[in-house]
C-alpha cells in the first residue's frame, strides 16, 4: 500500500511540475508585467508624465498608459515595481522612475 501511495505522489509530482516549479522558484512581479516594450505608469494631471508621453510621441515609441488613479491593474503592478512617484516606466524589462529622457530614449532603443 505504502509503494502505491508512493507511485501516486511520484506521478501528481511529475504532472504538475511546472506548478509546483512556479511556486519554489516564482518569476519577479517586475517580469510578469512586461506586456509591451515600453509601459508607462502615470496620471493624467502629471506635468513629468506629459512630458514623457511627448518624448515618446516625437520618437515614434508605441507605449501603453496605465493610469494608476483609475486602474487597478496598473496601480497594483505600479506598486509592484517600487513606484513611490510618477511617472514610471517598464521598458525592456528595465525600470525607469521619473523623467529621465536620455534614460527612456536609451532603452526604449535597445
Amino acid at each position: 500500500m505504502k509503494k502505491l501511495l508512493l507511485a501516486g505522489v511520484a506521478l501528481v509530482i511529475f504532472l504538475k511540475w511546472d506548478l509546483l516549479q512556479d511556486f519554489m522558484l516564482p518569476t519577479p512581479d517586475y517580469a510578469k508585467l512586461q506586456v509591451e516594450p515600453v509601459v508607462l505608469y502615470a496620471t493624467e494631471w502629471c506635468g513629468y508624465c506629459k512630458a514623457t508621453r511627448r518624448l515618446l510621441s516625437e520618437h515614434n515609441i508605441d507605449y501603453y498608459e496605465y493610469d494608476i488613479e483609475k486602474s487597478e491593474e496598473g496601480r497594483r503592478q505600479y506598486r509592484s515595481l517600487g513606484g513611490r512617484g510618477v511617472p514610471v516606466l517598464l521598458i525592456n524589462g528595465e525600470v525607469v522612475k521619473g523623467f529621465n529622457a536620455s534614460e527612456i530614449l536609451r532603452l526604449a532603443q535597445q
